[in-house]
C-alpha cells in the first residue's frame, strides 16, 4: 500500500513539475523577441498572479496591455509570457498564497493579536467551499475572492502588494538572464554543430583527394 503510495506521489509531482515547465519554462525558450520584452511580460503576470484577484486576471493582463500599448514601446510586454505566468495562481496554490497575504496585510497594519486567529486549513476550506459552488471554475473563484474580500478585505489586499511587486522585480530579473543564458547556450551549440560538420566534411574532402591520388590511372 504504501509502496503504491509513493509511485503514487511521484506520478503526480513529476506531472505537476512537467505541466509546470510546459506553462512557465517553455513559453521563455521559444521566439525571438528581446530578453527585456519578455521579462517584462512575466513580471506583469506575476504582479497580476499575486494580486486577490484571480478570476480577473486575463482581464487585468489585457488591460495592462492595452494601457502599455498607448504608453509607448518602452512600456510593452509579451503578453503570452504575461498570460503563461498568470498560471502560477492556480487550484493548488491560492489558499496558500492568499493566506500569506491576509497575514502580511495584518502584519503591516500592526494587527498582531489577529495573528493566526485563522488557521491555514480553514481559511482554504472557507475559500473552497465557496469554489464548490455550482458555477463555472474561474467564476467561482471570483466569487470566493470577493466572499474573502468582504470578511478581510484591508489586509487581504494590502498584504498582496509587497508579493507583488516583489515577485514581479524578481521575475523580471530572473527570467531576463534565463532567456539571455539560454540563447547564449543554443547559439553555442549551433555554432559547436556547424564546426562538427565542417569538420567532417573537410575529412571527407581530404580522403577523396588521397584517394583520387592513390588509385591508379585508368587504361
Amino acid at each position: 500500500m504504501s509502496i503504491e503510495k509513493s509511485s503514487g506521489e511521484r506520478g503526480f509531482w513529476g506531472n505537476l513539475g512537467r505541466l509546470t515547465r510546459h506553462r512557465l519554462i517553455v513559453p521563455l525558450q521559444r521566439g525571438q523577441m528581446p530578453p527585456e520584452f519578455v521579462a517584462r511580460g512575466v513580471a506583469v503576470g506575476l504582479a497580476v498572479a499575486f494580486t486577490p484577484t484571480v478570476g480577473i486576471q486575463l482581464i487585468l493582463v489585457l488591460a495592462i496591455w492595452g494601457l502599455a500599448k498607448w504608453l509607448g514601446p518602452r512600456f510593452h510586454f509579451h503578453m503570452v509570457a504575461a498570460m503563461a505566468w498568470v498560471w502560477v495562481t492556480n487550484l493548488f496554490t491560492i489558499g496558500p498564497i492568499y493566506y500569506v497575504f491576509l497575514l502580511t496585510g495584518q502584519l503591516m497594519l500592526g494587527r498582531f493579536d489577529e495573528l493566526g486567529s485563522v488557521g491555514l486549513d480553514s481559511f482554504t476550506e472557507r475559500l473552497t467551499a465557496v469554489v464548490s459552488a455550482d458555477v463555472g471554475f474561474l467564476e467561482g473563484l471570483w466569487v470566493g475572492t470577493l466572499a474573502l474580500f468582504d470578511i478581510w478585505g484591508l489586509p487581504l489586499f494590502l498584504g498582496s502588494l509587497p508579493w507583488a511587486i516583489g515577485t514581479a522585480w524578481i521575475g523580471y530579473v530572473w527570467s531576463a538572464r534565463f532567456i539571455t543564458r539560454f540563447r547564449e547556450a543554443r547559439r553555442k551549440r549551433w555554432e559547436n554543430r556547424a564546426a562538427r560538420r565542417a569538420v567532417k566534411q573537410q575529412k571527407k574532402k581530404q580522403s577523396e583527394v588521397a584517394g583520387n591520388r592513390v588509385s591508379p590511372p585508368q587504361t
